[in-house]
């Protein structure tokens, strides 16, 4: 009995020990911000926008319903295409003409519900969807690179990245030159009108290629020098001739003349 008695004393002793112990080592887990990985909640994305030249574009969604829509998808994975303070200055005046849903819907298309690293943007090409994106509305835009280059276009606009605010997953953040106007909200950028086909009747009126110029020969300075009045002239008198025989010679008249005059004279 006294050795029974003794073994369950040490059971209870031992487990007094033990179980403080873990309960101790539980409470210390290292957590990961311990590691040195801070939680995505802890990612301010208004300060390193407002902090890396997009100071505008932050407070713009910091005013706006669309930061809350940003914030939903931290946790989840972003890609933030922020306008430079330059880029959204000059868009200024059209974003004051917009409902308060065209300005969300605007502001939302900044942004990118999927984690996209710079080398992932530049290689690949094709449509991307934005927080924007609801059902009939598409809100999207084409990405496309040039070698080191990414481009967004829009259809109405075309964006270049200029810079990288902040890269670690799950949050990206890249600065453009331009705001991302959509279709949806935005008149397409005028392209020229195509020449009208030519018609057979504007063939036909049309003027022939020039060539070589005929020229007309010089016109005669008088009817005698014509050569064809000359001709008419020798066809008249022979037909004269032929018909009445009347032709004044005058040299022919006046010697018979001279002669009776003369001859009377003597008498």
């Amino acid at each position: 009995m006294k050795l029974q008695s003794a073994a369950a004393a040490t059971l209870l002793i031992l487990f007094a020990v033990i179980l403080p112990c873990h309960s101790q080592t539980s409470k210390t887990k290292p957590s990961p911000s311990a590691k040195g990985e801070a939680p995505a909640a802890a990612i301010s994305i208004i300060s390193l926008m407002s902090a890396h030249g997009c100071k505008n574009f932050a407070d713009t969604l910091s005013a706006s319903p669309a930061e809350k829509t940003f914030e939903d998808n931290v946790e989840g994975g972003v890609t933030i295409f922020c306008p430079t303070d330059d880029a959204m200055k000059s868009f200024s005046p059209k974003f004051k003409n917009l409902t308060a849903d065209g300005k969300q819907s605007v502001l939302e298309y900044h942004g990118v519900p999927v984690y996209q690293s710079m080398s992932s943007l530049r290689t690949s090409n094709g449509l991307m969807n934005t927080l924007a994106t609801d059902g009939a509305n598409n809100y999207d835009f084409v990405v496309q690179n040039d070698g080191q280059d990414v481009t967004l276009k829009t259809k109405v606009v075309t964006a270049k990245i200029t810079g990288t605010v902040f890269e670690k997953e799950p949050v990206a953040i890249f600065s453009i030159d331009e705001v991302l106007e959509p279709t949806e909200l935005f008149k397409l950028a005028p392209t020229p009108a195509p020449a009208p086909a030519p018609t057979p009747e504007a063939d036909a009126e049309s003027p022939k290629p020039a060539g070589k110029k005929h020229k007309s020969p010089p016109a005669p300075a008088s009817p005698a020098d014509s050569p064809v009045g000359s001709r008419k002239g020798k066809v008249a008198a022979s037909t004269a001739d032929k018909n009445g025989g009347f032709r004044f010679n005058g040299g022919a008249m006046v010697a018979p003349v001279l002669f009776i005059w003369f001859a009377h004279l003597l008498l």
